[in-house]
């Protein structure tokens, strides 16, 4: 799964990295503690690409508030053309979620969660495959995303059995559904040697915790 985040790129690097066009009300940027329900980076395609904030968990449409239901931040690759609330989002919405890396957890004998920081070997961007949902009732309305995650490949299953879907450069278009068919075959495990991960101290446990001390390496 994916449950917390870091993004350092800034908007204006986002918008030439995607070339797409920013919104003027994209999130703060560093956020080293990206949560579920914060607002988040997203880029969409709609008649050209872009960059637009979006509330991380998705939000059906049949939801009459919304925590009418289970937060929705992770889509399944396995099932996500199947349930009712991603399968029209995964025909018609996919979109990309700009990232730096991201967080899991593991146990150690005590109990105690012991958080990892999983980011890109080359420390380049990290691009997650996402879905959107447009939700209003009444006076509220939100666009929502989440992220689609698969399960993990043979480094990343030491920490957690699942993982983000990452997206490579060279099909962010297929994504998008800008180069026809074919996104399907994306929803798999990133290559061995994609991620790097490293232990880090165990502030990031709370929601309430920043700064860029989050992501640096501590011995195990």
């Amino acid at each position: 799964m994916c449950g917390r985040f870091a993004v350092t790129l800034p908007p204006d690097a986002m918008a030439q990295l995607f070339a797409a066009v920013p919104s003027n009300d994209l999130p703060d940027v560093p956020n080293f503690n990206v949560c579920p329900t914060n607002q988040v980076h997203v880029v969409m395609s709609d008649e050209g690409r872009r960059l637009v904030s979006m509330r991380w968990g998705f939000i059906p449409h049949w939801y009459k508030k919304p925590n009418d239901g289970p937060l929705l931040i992770n889509a399944r690759a396995e099932t996500i053309a199947e349930k009712p609330a991603f399968r029209a989002a995964c025909r018609e919405r996919r979109c990309l979620v700009p990232a730096t890396g991201f967080y899991e957890w593991t146990k150690d004998a005590d109990g105690n969660r012991l958080p990892w920081y999983i980011h890109p070997t080359d420390d380049g961007p990290l691009v997650f495959a996402g879905v959107w949902q447009d939700w209003a009732r009444d006076d509220l309305s939100f666009r929502t995303v989440a992220i689609v995650t698969c399960g993990a490949n043979t480094s990343m299953s030491r920490i957690h059995h699942r993982m983000p879907v990452v997206l490579a450069e060279d099909d962010w278009s297929k994504w998008l559904g800008e180069d026809g068919h074919g996104a399907a075959s994306l929803m798999q495990p990133a290559p061995e040697d994609a991620l790097a991960f490293h232990r880090v101290a165990r502030e990031v446990n709370s929601n309430r915790a920043s700064g860029p001390d989050l992501i640096e390496p501590i011995d195990d």
